[in-house]
């Protein structure tokens, strides 16, 4: 059993769930983390690739390394943990996913409501009018000339958030004040090593909610998860959903 009964009753009757995730989820899609052993920024430097100030130096070595990062998300595919998240949209009342991965396997998997604390690959905005625009557009057009170019005289940028740039301020807004009105938070394939996102979980945990982490190793998030289930997550959220059973039908 990976949930006592009592709190199996709490996330099968929960009014409100946030689910929060990191690079591993999306790591058993075959892309790779940016943190940890073999993370990415093991084998680059974040301050050479993922800064604005490495973009005022650089751009076309910054796109060409973001056209290689979404060419790869382009390509996989959403795995099992997504599509259990996906289906549990149906099955609450209020579900919330409030995700770090800026690659969009998520909405991909059928996830309606998904929060992305740190932008998204897909999209790109003008760094100099703001106006936004496809990624996968902006690539096709441009071709090997890169950065691509804004109507305005502008430079596109990928819309991720970078080193030393504040998270969307409405984003974070809204994914603190969902945590601290959810009955239940899972936080999956995530250290929680990265703030002001951290904070998200710690929001739900001070307002009493069950928090559940699900996880390949423990983490910093452990000492604050009522639950802490040790796996991959394509693995475990499935046979959660399985040991839940047959949901009872709300009025």
């Amino acid at each position: 059993m990976l949930l006592t009964p009592a709190q199996r009753a709490r996330l099968v009757g929960a009014e409100r769930v946030v689910i929060f995730t990191g690079a591993g989820v999306s790591q058993e899609s075959g892309l790779g983390t940016f943190r940890g052993p073999g993370g990415m920024w093991e084998r680059f430097r974040p301050e050479e690739l993922a800064t604005p100030e490495a973009f005022e130096r650089d751009p076309e070595r910054v796109w060409r390394w973001y056209a290689e990062r979404f060419e790869a998300m382009r390509s996989a595919r959403p795995n099992r943990a997504h599509e259990t998240i996906a289906r549990w949209g149906g099955r609450f009342p209020s579900l919330v996913v409030v995700t770090q991965n800026v690659d969009r396997l998520h909405q991909r998997a059928g996830s309606r409501d998904v929060l992305e604390l740190h932008g998204t690959v897909w999209e790109a905005l003008c760094a100099r009018c703001g106006r936004g625009s496809e990624t996968e557009a902006l690539l096709a057009v441009a071709g090997v000339r890169l950065p691509p170019q804004c109507p305005c005289g502008g430079r596109f940028r990928p819309a991720v958030v970078w080193f030393g740039e504040r998270l969307p301020e409405a984003v974070l807004a809204r994914s603190l004040d969902e945590a601290r009105r959810a009955d239940v938070l899972l936080a999956v394939g995530t250290s929680a090593t990265v703030w002001p996102a951290a904070g998200v979980i710690e929001q739900a945990s001070a307002a009493r909610a069950l928090v559940v982490e699900i996880n390949r190793e423990p983490s910093a998030l452990s000492e604050l998860a009522d639950v802490a289930l040790t796996g991959a997550a394509g693995e475990i959220l499935p046979a959660l959903d399985e040991e839940l059973g047959a949901w009872p039908s709300r009025p």
